[in-house]
């Protein structure tokens, strides 16, 4: 199925996991949106527009197990969580409980409105390598207190790849009545996700990576209960809309304005494509690669797995950590002398190398990885 990606057929393509790529039948499609949008603009707009939204969330929600009404179509998941972040209306002392291995622009959103209200974003430690899930979930859980106002976590994380035990922690923290929100930007179509079964009160997830839509094509999931008190984060039509829908939800967060609904709009051409070539067996085939070279990396690299290698916790990719004092000049040299793509991420004052894998990939492009990090191993990336 290579030939079904517009990807540079040169390239050894390791690094699905940033930005995904879409197949040239779901990208056929958007770029029809497109031109159908420039032909009648104020049809597509007023008219067609809304049609299409609600067709992508009916999809969408079916494929995620939730009811459409719950979810709204969102830029990227960073997005989703500026809208909610905002709208917190977090007070002095309030607590944000999280771990260490969080996405970059997610904490620095809880850290901004944190520190604006006075709040605090407690970021609970990991402590690697992870023996298990029970373990996880219970150190994890010791950073909760009576100020704790919202969980939030990853579904899998991005730099250190790991699938975590959000429903176990949801299920923890629903007895406890404290509110969940979980950051899946990695999830769909990577893993399972089943809303329903997770109950958690808000999942932001992308439709761009893993289920290969494209690019600025993710979604909000937010439980009944709280969908009223989440503003948008920019006030237009929705808003004391002249034509409302039946929920305030939809209208606050879609009718946004101008601009370009046409990746939104694929979103059931991205299922339909998993569905007719029998994704599960895909994903399943690519995690079974990922676990196969996961110790091979590892003992290049002479660390330790940050968790067991098993589908507990690793899905498809697998990040270990990596000596280099020049991130950006080790992912360079991979890509220009090794036509690697592979993201090469500081994160604390660790550094961390991630392959993805998906259907174009085979295990030349983790032959060819492997081989030149033996070759560059002693070499000072300067």
């Amino acid at each position: 199925m290579k030939n079904q990606f517009l990807l540079n057929p040169n390239l050894h393509f390791l690094n699905f996991g940033s930005f995904g790529a879409s197949p040239k039948p779901v990208f056929e499609t958007y770029q029809n949106f497109q031109k159908e949008l420039e032909l009648q603009p104020v049809e597509f707009m007023i008219e067609k527009a809304p049609l299409y939204l609600k067709n992508s969330r009916i999809a969408l929600a079916k494929y995620l197990n939730c009811h459409e009404d719950d979810l709204v179509c969102v830029t990227n998941p960073s997005y989703g969580v500026n809208i909610v972040a905002k709208n917190l209306r977090l007070k002095p002392e309030d607590e944000i409980l999280t771990t260490d291995i969080e996405y970059g622009a997610c904490d620095r959103t809880w850290k901004y409105y944190s520190e604006k209200y006075g709040a605090k974003y407690i970021r609970q430690k990991t402590n690697f390598p992870i023996q298990s899930k029970e373990e996880f979930v219970e150190e994890f859980l010791k950073g909760i207190t009576p100020k704790t106002r919202l969980i939030f976590i990853s579904h899998i994380t991005s730099s250190t790849a790991l699938r975590l035990p959000v429903e176990e922690i949801c299920k923890a923290a629903r007895e406890l009545g404290i509110m969940t929100f979980i950051d899946g930007a990695h999830g769909p179509a990577q893993v399972e996700v089943d809303l329903q079964k997770m109950d958690c009160d808000i999942y932001v997830g992308a439709c761009h990576k893993w289920m290969m839509a494209p690019k600025g094509s993710s979604f909000l999931y937010v439980r009944k209960e709280w969908q009223d008190f989440l503003d948008p984060l920019v006030i237009s039509w929705g808003y004391e809309a002249d034509f409302p829908s039946h929920s305030q939800f939809i209208d606050y967060h879609e009718m946004q304005g101008t601009r370009d609904l046409s990746a939104f709009c694929t979103i059931p051409k991205a299922i339909e494509f998993m569905e007719e070539n029998n994704w599960t067996a895909i994903s399943k085939n690519c995690r079974k690669l990922v676990l196969k070279n996961a110790s091979t990396l590892c003992e290049i690299l002479n660390k330790k797995p940050l968790s067991p290698i098993n589908d507990d916790f690793i899905a498809q990719m697998f990040s270990c950590e990596i000596d280099t004092k020049n991130p950006k000049g080790l992912h360079d040299l991979l890509l220009q002398k090794y036509q690697i793509e592979i993201p090469v991420m500081p994160h604390g004052d660790k550094c961390f190398i991630r392959y993805s894998i998906n259907v174009f990939n085979s295990q030349e492009d983790l032959d060819q990885l492997f081989s030149a990090l033996k070759e560059i191993k002693t070499i000072e990336i300067s």
